[in-house]
């Protein structure tokens, strides 16, 4: 009879000596991979970051797929004939929008796909990434990034799926979908909060535990639900204790509460981070024993090996301890298949990754990630009319995939049919429109003599970039190779050459149809200049063929459809900024500031228009429906995301003004109308009780069907008691 994953690495655990366990504890992570290579690998150890994200440094051609699976091949030849138990090593990465080892397909960053509402999509981009992973050999990644973002000067914005626990919660689950589907572990982070006052990283969390449950928590549950076997502990300290030796966290929540049976991973340098950063512990040692007790299973980057067998020599930690995380590794070893199929065919490699088909899912992606903030009829450009077109700002001219996650070590991301913005729209109107890219020195000497111009804007921004000031940077910011964080993100090394606001206002007084195309991944304070100008898009960073979205949407030949899934502050003063509050005692304004956003969560605009009518609430055992009536009332055929909202009342407890509970992406050609029904189940009425007890209790709530959670369409009142859902 067949054994299971799990009974055979029981089986497989009573057999390794000590220092065997201790090995599957370790990772290891080499910057070179070249020269005596071979010879400086440990192949003793249960994880390694692939050599593949660090093949292509110094080379004209970068290192194909083909080549990177035959490394990673031959690294884990390596490992299982040094085993005295021939045990597979898993390869590890990044893939944060794309398969970070190489030159795999890249799609929108995660704020990008977020804006899309449509969670279908992004398992589908979750499942072409997966591909281009095993594809190669690489069996784990650390993504996706599921920490909220309730202020957006934190640097790492870029990376989530935005501010609300139901669209982040969805979006992750349905990235980890995705990668699961392929045979690669989606590794969730940064278990749980990560980081703190005025949006600095990984500072110390000083939610309460309320907060935690109700909004931190509950996407990396989706995630779990959704299947994903590993995840990654954050830096920061919570509750008086690092995160990465948390047992409240670890092991009470994750494991006894929920169930979860996969493995825990450091964020690399987390453990030394407990004895040098926290100083919580006197040693590496005694940090490793801590954070292994607590339920931590794997120690990154590097080969801790040597400390780790200290802490069980000194007896911080017991070999009967230790078991415990070398079973679970052994285990997610075991699912995944490492022991029967350890290798990968390279010549199947460059036919899978930047697959047409996957060229073609990135400008899919890009095209339902681009937000239409503004538009004073300027939009969509008539390529009968417009015979020259005026491009300024330097982002035109760089592929619009952002610095984090997008390329290999110390190597720029390329790729083949990946334009920048200025190639695309010469591409686009350069047979019927003159397309002329200008210093914004030449603003009044060339922009009058344009039909229309554009401004695409540049910022610094990322991992160990947070932010104090959300305007443009202007002339006086630079950032350099070795603050940017290289090690997980390409070499973001840039310098803004222009004063952005100046030059937006200067554009606006010389030429009425301005368009401002931000690229960003973070909300922008447009105070300046956004009463000045017509029109305002937000593409965020869209990814390898973002551009050509960017051309088509610019035309009207794609119908802009997303929506913001973060707010968007007029300024930095009224930071921390997010829709789902709280009750005030007194008030939400300040004296120079009413305290309403600029633009609100779930909010874009469309070049068509939409009728919704006809709302009826229908009560269920299992929850409430809301069916209405939707009719594209426009000239061009397009999406809109229809979105319900629950506002909450005489609870036991204080519940957020607002908080989405479901939505639907629903497309239309002009002139279509369909019924659509947005169902909640009886979990979306429950809450904590004032003794932190989660169920139906007793409330009052409104549902509210809306296009954006300021633009309602109408409301529903209905009450609970004793658990039951009644009508008022």
């Amino acid at each position: 009879m067949s054994l299971t994953p799990e009974e055979r690495a029981e089986a497989l655990l009573k057999e390794l000596s000590l220092d065997e366990k201790i090995y599957q504890v370790t990772g290891d992570m080499y910057f070179e991979v070249d020269g005596d290579y071979d010879n400086r690998r440990n192949p003793l150890c249960g994880s390694y970051r692939n050599p593949g994200h660090f093949m292509h440094q110094g080379r004209d051609v970068p290192a194909s797929p083909r080549e990177v699976a035959g490394k990673i091949n031959k690294d884990v030849r390596a490992s299982i004939e040094a085993q005295p138990h021939g045990i597979p090593p898993i390869e590890n990465g990044e893939a944060l929008h794309g398969a970070q080892w190489g030159m795999g397909t890249n799609f929108p960053q995660p704020i990008g796909l977020a804006s899309s509402f449509d969670p279908e999509l992004v398992e589908k981009v979750g499942s072409a990434i997966g591909e281009e992973c095993a594809a190669v050999g690489v069996r784990q990644v650390f993504s996706p990034v599921v920490n909220l973002v309730r202020d957006c000067r934190w640097g790492r914005t870029v990376e989530t799926y935005g501010e609300d626990v139901l669209l982040s919660s969805d979006m992750g689950a349905a990235m980890c979908r995705g990668l699961i589907k392929n045979g690669v572990i989606p590794t969730p982070k940064h278990f749980a909060d990560n980081y703190s006052y005025g949006g600095r990283d990984s500072n110390y969390s000083e939610i309460s535990e309320r907060t935690m449950r109700e909004t931190i928590l509950p996407p990396f549950k989706a995630c779990f639900d959704a299947g994903a076997e590993s995840v990654m502990a954050a830096y920061n300290g919570w509750e008086g204790v690092p995160c990465g030796a948390n047992k409240r966290l670890l092991t009470g929540i994750l494991r006894d509460e929920w169930g979860f049976d996969g493995f825990v991973v450091s964020d690399y340098w987390e453990v030394e981070g407990i004895n040098e950063s926290h100083k919580l512990a006197s040693s590496f040692a005694e940090a490793a024993a801590m954070s292994l007790k607590a339920g931590l299973d794997v120690i990154l980057p590097f080969n801790r090996f040597e400390e780790v067998k200290e802490a069980l020599e000194k007896g911080y930690i017991t070999e009967e301890e230790l078991d415990k995380n070398v079973l679970r590794v052994l285990t997610a070893k075991f699912r995944l298949g490492l022991f029967d199929n350890p290798y990968v065919n390279p010549d199947e490699a460059d036919a899978v990754v930047r697959s047409g088909e996957h060229r073609k899912l990135a400008l899919e992606a890009a095209r339902e990630s681009i937000i239409l903030l503004k538009n004073q009829g300027v939009l969509p450009l008539n390529k009968d009319k417009i015979k020259k077109i005026g491009v300024f700002g330097q982002s035109a001219k760089l592929i619009p995939i952002g610095a984090n996650y997008s390329g290999p070590y110390k190597a720029p991301w390329q790729g083949a049919d990946a334009p920048t913005p200025l190639e695309a729209l010469e591409a686009y109107f350069g047979g019927e429109a003159e397309v002329v890219y200008c210093r914004s020195a030449d603003i009044e000497e060339v922009a009058p003599s344009c039909d229309a111009v554009l401004y695409f804007t540049s910022i610094l921004e990322g991992e160990g970039s947070d932010r104090s000031d959300l305007r443009l940077p202007s002339v006086s910011a630079h950032k350099s190779g070795e603050d940017a964080g290289g090690l997980i993100v390409d070499e973001a090394a840039q310098s803004i050459d222009d004063n952005q606001e100046t030059s937006i206002l200067r554009l606006s007084e010389a030429n009425k149809n301005t368009i401002v195309i931000l690229q960003n991944g973070a909300p922008i304070d447009m105070t300046a200049w956004i009463d000045k100008v017509p029109a305002v898009i937000e593409s965020w960073y869209p990814g390898e063929q973002g551009a050509k979205a960017l051309a088509e949407i610019l035309s009207g030949q794609t119908n802009p459809s997303a929506k913001l899934p973060i707010t968007i502050p007029k300024s930095v003063g009224q930071l921390p900024l997010f829709y789902s509050y709280k009750p005030s005692g007194r008030g939400y304004a300040y004296c120079d500031n009413d305290g309403r956003p600029l633009y609100p969560f779930g909010y874009g605009l469309s070049y068509t228009s939409f009728e919704i009518t006809n709302p009826k609430l229908n009560l269920t055992p299992r929850g409430a429906d809301i069916s209405l009536d939707i009719k594209n009332t426009g000239g061009y055929d397009g999406a809109e995301v229809v979105q319900l909202y629950l506002a909450s009342h005489h609870c036991e407890v204080l519940r957020p003004l607002k908080e989405l509970k479901a939505y639907a992406r629903v497309f239309l050609k002009a002139g279509e109308e369909k019924e659509i029904t947005l169902r909640l189940e009886n979990d979306a009425f429950c809450y904590y009780d004032a003794d932190m007890n989660f169920g139906l209790h007793d409330g009052r709530h409104t549902l509210i069907p809306a296009t954006s959670c300021e633009d309602e369409i109408c409301r529903f009142e209905v009450r609970v008691k004793d658990g039951k859902i009644i009508a008022e």
